[in-house]
């Protein structure tokens, strides 16, 4: 089994930036990709961010492109994503996903693990 725990979320302004952190404890070594969704008040779950383990390839929903940076530290078995550029409706409950096989799995929503979720809240 794999743990993931979450951190680094909180209230900031429209146009301020936040970093979250996931760390992974456990069985890390079957970890293959990593990543992040969130879940808006009334609404369902959404892919934001994900990155290989290996190779360090990423991919990016189209509504946080060029605002939101996922990276890794495979020493430390943590993933970030920084967010830059917060809007209002970036608001959510931000939860890490791991997976054995790939990002792909990943983006379809099927992580084999994840987190409890940090709640991001970005003001007007």
């Amino acid at each position: 089994q794999v743990q993931l725990v979450e951190s680094g979320g909180g209230l900031v302004q429209a146009g301020g930036s936040l970093r979250l952190s996931c760390t992974a404890s456990g069985r890390t070594f079957s970890i293959n990709a990593m990543g992040w969704f969130r879940q808006a008040p009334g609404k369902e779950r959404e892919f934001v961010a994900t990155i290989s383990w290996s190779g360090g390839i990423t991919t990016y929903a189209d509504s946080v492109k060029g605002r939101f940076i996922i990276s890794r530290d495979n020493a430390k078995n943590t993933v970030y994503l920084q967010m830059n550029s917060l809007k209002p409706e970036d608001t959510a409950v931000y939860y890490c996903t791991a997976d054995r096989q790939s990002t792909r799995t990943i983006m379809a929503g099927r992580g084999n693990f994840w987190g409890q979720g940090t709640q991001v809240t970005v003001s007007s």
